[in-house]
């Protein structure tokens, strides 16, 4: 994982220095503050929603702000943190769930592994749980049970996701279903192949993974009902009930009911405050051009962004979303 990671950072390097070579950028016309560096977005998979929105908002970032960002991919959430806490990136993003694992030491994270050396930037979007499969008779979350799932990477938040799904039926991971640990793009590669049942994959829908399943074969969400949604909300306040609509690019015949986490930008500690504060900057004053390159774009807004309670935002956030009239607890 370790030299996946410094290749991808590498090209990605490589191209943006290409792309300097190519202009510079014009400091007259920036927005945000002066001062700003070059930092290292970690996401997730090439085929999730992480990598594919996170390349816009680095770029726009890049464009419009003194700090440049470089995105790259990753194994998610877990990842990520792990990521943090090397030095390997100064910027990820988070499920709002896993993200409160790894500040507290919940769960896959311990006392020991724990990493409390970052601060949110900003809350972005709703992620819904997506339960993918080909096979019609799988109807329930319990007709899963004996059947070859994919559950994400290992340690990802897909993972936890799952963990939580099945426990709210009675059903665990490791005894009740054939686990497998596969990324988006390889989850939906092995339910074209007949090699799994169905997969588990949390991103905002729509994701390009599952998109592309769908050109070519007919896709069904797995839904979840109101009574074990009540039972998993209890156990768990990072939820929330979600539906994704019928039709779009899933071609859905009807509503599917699920639940949803939030995805959170967060970054070390250590970054500056400048950063931070273009970071948000670069978004939140560039929405109409982001609405237009990404759909989640449509999803951003400044009360959310100042939402997530779990983990303390960073100075330079706390100063930005002050000058907009909301607060947010800081470190």
């Amino acid at each position: 994982m370790k030299k996946k990671l410094a290749l991808a950072l590498a090209f990605a390097l490589t191209l943006s220095l290409a792309l300097t070579g190519c202009g510079k950028k014009d400091t007259s016309d920036l927005m945000g503050k002066e001062g700003g560096t070059s930092l290292t977005f970690t996401t997730g998979g090439e085929q999730g929603t992480y990598f594919g929105f996170g390349g816009v908002l680095a770029g726009k970032i890049s464009e419009k702000t003194s700090t440049s960002v470089t995105h790259i991919a990753s194994g998610g959430s877990k990842a990520n943190i792990e990521n943090l806490q090397k030095g390997d990136a100064q910027l990820a993003f988070v499920q709002t769930d896993v993200g409160a694992y790894g500040f507290n030491g919940e769960r896959l994270f311990t006392e020991e592994t724990k990493y409390d050396g970052f601060s949110t930037v900003a809350n972005l979007y709703m992620e819904q749980v997506q339960i993918v499969t080909l096979d019609p008779e799988i109807k329930t979350v319990a007709d899963l049970k004996g059947k070859t799932v994919s559950v994400g990477d290992a340690g990802s938040g897909v993972y936890f996701n799952a963990q939580d799904v099945l426990a709210a039926y009675d059903l665990d991971i490791e005894k009740d279903i054939n686990a497998t640990y596969q990324s988006f793009g390889n989850s939906t590669e092995a339910l074209q192949d007949g090699r799994i049942d169905a997969c588990f994959l949390t991103a905002g829908a729509p994701t390009t993974a599952v998109t592309s399943l769908a050109t070519t074969k007919d896709v069904y969400l797995v839904a979840l009902d109101d009574e074990h949604i009540e039972k998993l909300l209890a156990d768990s306040p990072y939820y929330s009930k979600a539906v994704i609509p019928a039709g779009g690019e899933y071609k859905l015949k009807e509503d599917v009911t699920t639940v949803a986490v939030g995805a959170v930008v967060v970054a070390r500690d250590d970054v500056s405050d400048v950063d931070v504060y273009n970071f948000l900057t670069g978004v939140f004053g560039n929405l109409e051009d982001i609405k237009a390159a990404h759909g989640k774009g449509a999803e951003l807004s400044l009360e959310f962004a100042a939402s997530y309670g779990a983990v303390p935002y960073h100075p330079g956030a706390v100063e930005f979303f002050k000058e907009n009239n909301l607060e947010v607890k800081g470190k």
